[in-house]
């Protein structure tokens, strides 16, 4: 079974940056592509950013040059650098991992999320 538990999310004020981060367990994890999620209050969940086994990267248009998604293989861990936040960046975040290496597979395991608040 696979356990993704993410840590970093918390309270930052407007043009403040966050580093989340997400530890997997389990094996292989570079084979698979990992992802960030994110759902606000009354919104669907949506892809925030994607990283493939070969480290290509993908980014919802919302948050692209200022957030960047990145792996360490060797500590099994997924990140996600984000700058210059915005109030409408607000949301719970969530970690994935993928089906295959490619993020155009189904996400297959999900951490439990780590809240996100943008506000002065």
């Amino acid at each position: 079974q696979v356990q993704l538990v993410e840590s970093g999310g918390g309270l930052v004020q407007p043009g403040g940056s966050l580093r989340l981060s997400c530890a997997a367990s389990g094996r292989f994890f570079s084979i698979f592509a990992m992802g960030w999620y994110r759902q606000a209050p009354g919104k669907q969940r949506e892809l925030v950013a994607a990283i493939t086994s070969s480290r290509s990267t993908n980014y919802a248009d919302s948050v692209k040059g200022r957030f960047t998604i990145s792996r360490d293989n060797a500590k099994n861990t997924v990140f996600l650098q984000m700058n210059s936040l915005k109030p409408e960046d607000t949301a719970v975040y969530y970690c994935t991992r993928y089906s295959d290496g490619s993020y155009d597979s189904q996400p297959s395991y999900w951490g439990q999320g780590t809240q996100v608040t943008v506000s002065s």
